[in-house]
């Protein structure tokens, strides 16, 4: 099996809801307008509640209270509310999966933890609306949940690398493809946009020529997230070159920055799209 046919396999059991495919809807057509949205968001109270708290976290930043839904399409936007509404549909789409929950909690550790450096190296960056960023390292690695379902074995193989080994090679040693192909694989079947795809797709890409700024973005977040977890005992060259971080002028104070800032916010978004992880803090 390749990584479209783990995607496949994967898109008839981890769904996305009818609710999301109307909202998807509505934000594709040009004619609808914010109540139009916020009355299908409506429906979904757990959905509508997860919106207001992000939306109030410090993860915005915003300096008012945002008590409705038509104020947070509003204020946020009507991108940045669509990519909470694929958090929140993504999120709940896998909490099916058959995987122990010291893995699940590990994962979304990772996920988070990466979504939070790439939203945060966007905003020193100046990247505009960097906080869309955030939905790039959410989802990053699903490929590895896919994997994890119909074969856990190989999973448990792929991530047994040794500080000579890279975690994204050793996947396609033991694959024929990493957890990114898989990812974008399954993107593309749910139809998410392809501005979200190609970044994931591409994020193991070392040739930055014809990169994207959201793709090279997350090649560095995914890059910090692994050395301060599964990578830790790597020589940091090895996995973050410097001349990589060179050519987007990121000085190792941005860096401890950015780990600062994780280490900060962490619990508050684990809090929201999993509280289970966010339970062992």
């Amino acid at each position: 099996m390749d990584a479209l046919d783990y995607a496949e396999k994967a898109s008839e059991i981890f769904v996305l809801s009818d609710s999301f495919i109307r909202i998807k809807e509505l934000i594709d057509d040009e004619a609808s307008t914010i109540d139009d949205i916020s009355d299908v968001i409506l429906i979904d109270p757990a959905l509508a509640g997860t919106i207001l708290k992000l939306a109030n976290s410090s993860f915005f930043n915003y300096p008012g209270k945002i008590d409705t839904i038509s104020k947070a399409v509003l204020v946020l936007g009507i991108t940045e509310v669509y990519n909470l509404v694929i958090a929140y549909f993504t999120t709940k789409a896998f909490k099916s999966i058959s995987a122990p929950a010291e893995f699940l909690e590990s994962f979304w550790e990772q996920s988070v933890d990466c979504a939070l450096m790439i939203k945060y190296l966007g905003f020193k960056l100046g990247v505009p609306n960097a906080e869309r960023l955030f939905i790039l390292g959410l989802l990053h690695n699903l490929g590895e949940l896919v994997i994890q379902q119909f074969q856990a074995e190989n999973v448990e193989l792929a991530n047994k690398f040794t500080t000579k080994e890279l975690p994204w090679l050793k996947q396609k040693e033991v694959l024929g493809f990493t957890y990114a192909d898989c990812t974008g694989e399954l993107l593309k079947l749910w139809q998410l946009p392809y501005n979200l795809i190609e970044p994931i797709r591409f994020q193991n890409d070392d040739d930055f020529e014809y990169s994207t700024m959201e793709t090279k973005l997350l090649y560095i977040a995914k890059r910090m997230m692994l050395l301060n977890r599964q990578c830790k005992s790597h020589v940091q060259g090895d996995v973050l070159s410097h001349e990589k971080l060179a050519e987007l002028a990121l000085e190792q104070e941005v860096i401890d920055s950015a780990n600062n800032y994780c280490d900060m916010e962490r619990l508050s978004i684990l809090a929201v799209l999993n509280p289970s992880a966010a339970m062992i803090y």
